[in-house]
């Protein structure tokens, strides 16, 4: 009696964890991975995601979740939020709305590749990882590219 208990434990289990695993996967498989790459000059700090709390059918949903899986080695990153007005080009153009952000500013005097991983929860409850390939590099005196970018403003 006692082995049929203990393999019917162990059958259990078994498949307890398979259900588990199982789930855990399709979760997995439901996120989306982002890959991208940014160049940073150093000694400035640039935005690296910007995540607005609207739904895709452009109404207000609750602030998006942004989470570090992977912080940066050679920087650190700065969370803000605020408002902004969408750019008319976005699928919810010229809308007033809140936002998340993350910034990048690389170490004093350090140049060279650095990497950093956050998940984004956005105003629909949808996951998405974000991959983010920094590259810094020196900048010049004169560079005024990417103005708005270069700063922690939204």
């Amino acid at each position: 009696m006692t082995s049929t208990t203990s393999a019917l434990r162990s059958g259990a289990t078994g498949a307890l964890v398979l259900a588990v695993a199982l789930g855990l996967a399709g979760s997995a498989a439901a996120q989306t991975t982002v890959t991208r790459s940014e160049t940073v000059p150093a000694g400035k700090s640039a935005r690296l995601v910007i995540v607005p709390n609207l739904k895709k059918d452009c109404s207000t949903g609750p602030m998006p979740e942004i989470r570090v899986v992977t912080p940066p080695k050679f920087g650190s990153l700065i969370t803000k939020s605020g408002k902004l007005k969408t750019p008319a080009k976005y699928r919810c153009p010229n809308k007033d709305t809140e936002a998340q952000a993350i910034f990048y500013q690389g170490n004093a005097g350090y140049t060279g590749n650095d990497t950093v991983v956050v998940e984004i929860k956005d105003s629909d409850g949808q996951i998405e990882k974000r991959d983010i390939r920094i590259t810094v590099e020196a900048g010049k005196p004169d560079d005024k590219a990417k103005e708005k970018k270069d700063t922690t403003d939204l």
